[in-house]
């Protein structure tokens, strides 16, 4: 094992607080969040169980993924039509420009707080405020 893995192999938890294992050496019956929810499930309320470390280099903080266990995790809770109306509510908000009130065919940029369209009025000093 080389010192890379070494300072993040932890089975017992003595070190981390919670077993730690190096990137890709997770034990059978252990998945991130990802991972389960590409099984299907989700952890459903558990407390991670351990957690994978990978180093990075110059003093940057590793990169940590909890584990959660498979056989407690529960099934991804099905899209009901209120759900995806909700969804919806929620993109269309984000498509309105609040200026002009245009529904966009992209995200408003939260960085300009408007479409492009107004912005680009608003910096050349055409109408208004900004």
């Amino acid at each position: 094992m080389t010192t890379a893995y070494a300072e993040v192999y932890d089975p017992t938890g003595a070190v981390h607080g919670i077993p730690t294992y190096p990137w890709r050496w997770a034990p059978e019956g252990l998945a991130t969040r990802r991972q389960l929810r590409a099984l299907g499930l989700r952890p459903g309320g558990q407390e991670p169980v351990a957690q994978v470390m990978r180093l990075r280099r110059r003093g940057r903080a590793p990169l940590v993924g909890y584990l959660y266990r498979t056989a407690s995790a529960l099934p991804v809770r099905p899209m009901t039509a209120a759900r995806w109306r909700a969804i919806e509510a929620a993109l269309r908000a984000r498509r309105t420009c609040p200026d002009c009130g245009r529904e966009q065919a992209y995200c408003i940029p939260r960085s300009l707080g408007c479409c492009l369209t107004c912005h680009h009025r608003h910096e050349h000093g055409h109408g208004g405020g900004r």
